[in-house]
């Protein structure tokens, strides 16, 4: 019995340092994953950052981590009123995407708060904002001549958060609107401006529309006169060869007759159109002999 209770005993002390090595070892064991920055502290210190990926050592209890995140991050902005070089107002509705460079002075001068992290990027975006709309005119912002603006914006701000241990990498504009009271007036300006435009293109197209149908009706008429006169012409070549047959045909005996007969049938004919028609001829006429038989 004494012997059971010495192996028992033994055992659970075995089992007990087993287990506070176990606890020591991983209380020394610091993980780091691709998405963080691990401070190792003692006594409220940072003596080392561990920025890459991977499993390392500290010592137990004695230092304690801290996590920091090393990916990029978005914040909204609240939107805000600036004054345009004009005196203009407008509304700016912006985010910034944003990292974190030195985890220490994060840590030491914003407590590792991203809330007050976004607090003073947005005083700092805002400034770099004002800046630059303030020297540029709202009828160039509304037009987008000034496509750089988010850029201009990004590079006036510099190292201005250097300090905090914060880069900036984007200063990104979701709307760039306009206070209720300038709407109207920017918007009837706007489509005045653009009816002027119209109304030069339609001009513009009225003046080349008129050259392209007077070109046409000079051409269409140059045709037609060229057509008549060839017309003309055929037709007075058509009567000519008509009167060399006809005079061929009387300058022949043989053929004179039959001509003489022909057209004296012509004439009755002609005569004769229409209703109730009487033709009174002599009798020595030719119509009447040819209508006797005896022509």
């Amino acid at each position: 019995m004494n012997v059971f209770a010495k192996y028992t005993v033994r055992t659970i002390k075995t089992i007990a340092i087993i287990l506070i090595l176990l606890i020591v070892l991983l209380n020394g064991v610091v993980t780091t994953n691709a998405r963080e920055y691990k401070l190792i502290t003692q006594f409220g210190q940072v003596v080392r950052i561990q920025d890459q990926p991977g499993p390392s050592l500290k010592i137990p209890f004695v230092q304690g981590t801290l996590s920091i995140p090393k990916y990029k991050m978005i914040s909204d902005l609240y939107p805000s009123d600036v004054t345009t070089k004009d005196k203009k107002v407008m509304t700016v509705d912006s985010f910034v995407i944003w990292e974190i460079s030195d985890p220490v002075k994060y840590l030491s001068s914003l407590n590792a708060s991203k809330e007050n992290a976004e607090i003073r990027l947005g005083n700092v975006v805002y400034n770099s904002i004002k800046t630059v709309m303030s020297a540029t005119d709202q009828q160039d912002i509304i037009s987008g001549r000034n496509g750089e603006l988010a850029a201009t914006i990004t590079e006036n701000i510099g190292g201005a958060m250097d300090s905090y241990g914060i880069r900036i990498l984007s200063v990104e504009t979701k709307k760039l609107d306009l206070p209720d009271s300038n709407k109207e007036a920017v918007y009837q300006r706007m489509i005045s401006e653009r009816n002027n435009i119209a109304a030069g293109y339609k001009a513009d197209g009225e003046y080349q529309s008129n050259l392209i149908k007077n070109e046409t009706d000079r051409t269409v008429k140059e045709t037609i006169a060229k057509a008549e006169a060839e017309a003309e012409q055929i037709k007075a070549a058509g009567e000519a060869q008509y009167m060399q047959i006809l005079s061929d045909a009387y300058n022949d005996e043989a053929k004179a007759d039959f001509y003489n007969y022909v057209r004296s049938l012509d004439a009755l004919k002609a005569s004769l159109k229409g209703e109730n028609k009487t033709v009174i001829l002599d009798g020595d006429s030719e119509l009447a002999r040819i209508l006797e038989g005896s022509w």
